[in-house]
């Protein structure tokens, strides 16, 4: 039965992707020496909040997510950032394989608020790893499923999520809103003859305040 060893070494922002993503390293080993034909690798990546500590600042624009610092104790729980798959080539000992984890930057996910409202640092991740390893054995392949404690963790720098989404939006962030609510928006500011959404808002605030 081979015995498998996995390990988060690096994490970064994909320069050439379509969307924001972050590539992570994975180190895979296997210690008995048998020959892996493939590995078809599904890796769930949970934020761990309680990893961290949180300045004054930080703990504010966390309350819409954990409710207020004294109630921490109760609700800072794990959150999910990704699913994802990936098919591992070949290797015999040790390879690093990279898994792309595509990143939203829409503010109703948990994880993207939670990662904008952090000024630096690192962020806690668990890695969790399922799949099926092929392997080698002569005369065909054996077909073994990876163990449940198949884990690695790894401290991601606040800075890389940070660059990986001022590349693809600098200085901006995006908004859901419901048809009728830019519909409304969108006669506010013609009423008001507005040049952009941004002053439109700005306009709203000013009036609100």
């Amino acid at each position: 039965m081979a015995r498998f060893r996995f390990e988060c070494v690096d994490a970064r922002g994909e320069p050439y992707a379509v969307t924001p993503t972050l590539a992570f390293t994975i180190r895979i080993a296997e210690s008995t020496g048998a020959g892996v034909h493939a590995i078809a690798l599904r890796c769930q990546i949970r934020i761990e909040p309680r990893r961290r500590r949180y300045t004054d600042d930080e703990a504010n624009r966390l309350v819409d997510l954990f409710g207020e610092a004294p109630r921490w104790a109760e609700t800072l729980k794990p959150m999910q950032l990704a699913t994802v798959s990936v098919m591992v080539p070949g290797f015999t000992g040790d390879t690093d394989v990279v898994v792309p984890v595509p990143c939203s930057y829409d503010l109703e996910i948990a994880s993207t608020r939670y990662f904008r409202a952090l000024d630096d640092g690192t962020v806690g991740l668990l890695l969790l790893f399922s799949g099926t390893a092929f392997l080698e054995n002569g005369t065909g392949y054996a077909v073994e499923q990876l163990p449940w404690t198949a884990e690695s963790r790894y401290r991601l720098p606040v800075a890389v999520w940070r660059d990986m989404v001022e590349r693809d939006f600098p200085n901006a962030a995006w908004l859901r809103c419901s048809r009728e609510t830019l519909d409304a928006l969108g006669r506010y500011r013609s009423r008001h003859a507005l040049p952009s959404w941004e002053h439109t808002l700005e306009a709203l605030l000013s009036a609100a305040t």
